[in-house]
This record gives structure tokens, C-alpha cells and sequence, in this order.
């Protein structure tokens, strides 16, 4: 394996450390799910429903905005929330597991 390789691998791993990390809360899956039902929210509208102070809030979304699980949007002094579909569905796809098969030519679908 060339140095390069190794060094994209080391890349991607730290990658996933960070988001399996985020999503290893249950608050943090309990955003998600709340964004998932909802679509864009307003944090006012979060704080309201978990019953948390915007700073605890916060400190959830910085984590999981890190780890580019959700993305924000900022309309006048409001900021609203939403998943990161192409995220979620990247962690729920196959390129994980097919980091961890021996010959990906056969048994990988992702490239």
C-alpha cells in the first residue's frame, strides 16, 4: 500500500471518529430525529421543544455542525437548522464497510 493511500485512509478514519463521536449522545440523535421529522427549524423552536437552555443546546449543535451532520442557516439574528441528507446517508451508505473488506474489486459497490 503506497504512503498516499495510507494517508487517505488515515484521513477518512479521522473523519468518521469525529462524526461517530457526535452521533455516540443521545441527545445529539434526539436533534437529528427532531430535525428529521421537522425539516429546517429554528433554534428557539428546538430550545422550546427539548425544554434546554440555548448554551446546552448549543454546545449539541456546534458538535454535530463539526461534524458536518447538520448545517445552519442564519436569517436575520435567527439561526435555522436542518440534517445533512447527504451526510447521513454517506454514514448509512456502504463506503464504511467497504473500507474494511479485503478486495473491494469484488465485494465493493462504492468507489
Amino acid at each position: 500500500m503506497t504512503v498516499e493511500k495510507v494517508n487517505e485512509a488515515k484521513q477518512t478514519f479521522k473523519q468518521y471518529e469525529q462524526k461517530f463521536k457526535a452521533l455516540a449522545d443521545q441527545k445529539r440523535l434526539e436533534i437529528m430525529y427532531e430535525l428529521c421529522q421537522r425539516g429546517q427549524t429554528c433554534v428557539c423552536d428546538l430550545t422550546e421543544f427539548f425544554g434546554m437552555s440555548q448554551s446546552k443546546l448549543s454546545y449539541h449543535l456546534k458538535i454535530l455542525l463539526d461534524a458536518n451532520l447538520i448545517v445552519k442557516e442564519t436569517k436575520g439574528t435567527w439561526s435555522y437548522y436542518n440534517l445533512n441528507d447527504k451526510e447521513v446517508n454517506h454514514i448509512l451508505s456502504e463506503e464504511l464497510c467497504c473500507l474494511f473488506r479485503k478486495d473491494t474489486s469484488k465485494s465493493c459497490s462504492c468507489s
